[in-house]
């Protein structure tokens, strides 16, 4: 579990810790800002767009192998960071970064289900569980302490002693899983399954994150790419129909409680992320406070989610997780509405208590969901479950981004109204989560 824990924790680190340092890159390099965005967006494109071929290598040649490979990959990739002297070769190395992160995260699952036996499982869940959630919001806080002190090139040396331990503690004891599938894997699909997420993300992107920006590309670019992702999309998945085992899992999908927890987990993730985007703008810009406060201030999310998780584990074999995943999501909703009707100079108590509401029902979704959608596969498609938790993870933060991008560009951040509307749409996502929890509770018939 230690060699598993910390591969994916640096691996979903790795996906933020670069947006502060962004700046000093640009000046380094001799690049422009916008095509800075590039060592941001190279990562997360290659990671998306390779989870779900990685997950389906992971049935064929072994969870071990594929995440050894991609622990090795990453590390290379990481020394490729460091000695980086411009921009395309930065963005090319983070690129192969991201596959290798895509290769861990794609079968993390998977080995933590044959890791525990199977009366203990939802607690290396729960573990694996607050592992992801912490490194998602840690990125940053990493970035400013390494910043403080040395260059941007040292973001990714610190990889290089960790990367290698790590492949030295995954070596020794990661088990060795049965092959479920055989035959190769079918370039055609993966191929279209890259092209498929990556047209949604640019589209997505250039249609959201960017809204109200000058010298913005049209929005209609945005709307065409979207376009062309959804029709690639519907190709795609309509030839995953009829094979014994899709890349694309359309048969785990026709599982009911498979199908709804990861509706559940992709409206979750995309409301966390609409807040956690929207708190830095309503601190700092709205209510004036500093850097460390604002810090000091979203730390309870994360805190309460880190103290609850554990809880939430061992709940897993008493409850359904339909109904911890709706009591949590509850919970969160409330905290979101309470955050988005807020006195414009609360204190920082007031906005803490709101925090910790959030934070603990978040801690309280996200373990017994992630138990649901690995369990909830046949062993045989463990691998499959695997690509797709990490997929609606991803897919949920990407949204959320897409849509604090769209309120930010039509209503602005500086006034606070702007980050009162995305928490209150925050707020909705979470309810909605809650509610398609809550229907896993009549079982886990076919779709």
């Amino acid at each position: 579990m230690a060699a598993s824990l910390l591969g994916i924790a640096v691996s979903v680190v790795d996906g933020s810790i670069v947006n502060l340092a962004l700046p000093d890159i640009t000046r380094d390099l001799g690049a422009s800002a916008s095509a800075s965005v590039w060592v941001v967006t190279a990562y997360q494109l290659a990671t998306l767009g390779l989870l779900l071929p990685f997950a389906s290598l992971g049935e064929r040649l072994g969870y071990r192998r594929v995440y050894l490979c991609g622990l090795g990959l990453f590390t290379i990739a990481s020394l490729g960071c460091v000695t980086a002297v411009n921009l395309p070769m930065l963005a090319a190395a983070r690129a192969v970064q991201g596959i290798g992160a895509a290769g861990m995260m794609a079968v993390n699952a998977a080995l933590v289900r044959l890791i525990y036996p199977a009366d203990r499982l939802g607690r290396g869940i729960a573990l694996n569980s607050v592992v992801v959630a912490t490194s998602s919001v840690a990125g940053p806080t990493i970035a400013a302490a390494v910043l403080s002190v040395a260059s941007w090139q040292w973001l990714f040396a610190v990889n290089l002693p960790l990367c290698l331990t790590v492949l030295w503690l995954a070596r020794r004891s990661l088990p060795h899983s049965p092959r479920h599938a055989a035959g190769p894997l079918r370039l055609a699909d993966a191929g279209l399954n890259i092209l498929m997420f990556s047209l949604l993300f640019l589209g997505a992107d250039a249609v959201g994150a960017r809204s109200g920006a000058e010298h913005a590309a049209p929005a209609s670019v945005g709307i065409a790419l979207l376009a062309a992702g959804i029709g690639v999309g519907v190709f795609y998945v309509r030839r995953q129909l009829d094979q014994p085992r899709p890349l694309f899992p359309v048969d785990l999908l026709r599982i009911r409680v498979f199908a709804l927890s990861m509706c559940t987990s992709v409206t979750a993730f995309a409301a966390q992320t609409l807040a956690f985007v929207a708190l830095p703008f309503l601190l700092l810009e709205a209510q004036g406070r500093s850097h460390l406060q604002a810090g000091l201030v979203i730390t309870a999310w994360p805190l309460a989610t880190v103290c609850l998780a554990p809880l939430a584990g061992r709940l897993i074999a008493r409850y359904p997780g339909g109904l911890l995943g709706g009591v949590g999501l509850g919970l969160m909703s409330l905290g979101l509405a309470a955050l988005a009707t807020l006195p414009a100079q609360a204190s920082a108590l007031d906005m803490a208590w709101r925090l910790v509401l959030c934070g603990a029902g978040f801690g309280l979704f996200q373990s017994p969901n992630n138990h649901t959608i690995i369990t909830s596969a046949p062993l045989a498609r463990a691998g499959a479950a695997s690509g797709m938790l990490g997929s609606a993870r991803l897919t949920g933060q990407s949204t959320g981004a897409v849509m604090v991008g769209v309120i930010f560009g039509l209503v602005g951040v500086h006034d606070g109204r702007g980050p009162f509307i995305a928490l209150a749409a925050a707020a909705v996502l979470a309810g909605v989560a809650a509610l398609f929890s809550a229907l896993r509770l009549r079982g886990a018939r076919p779709l």
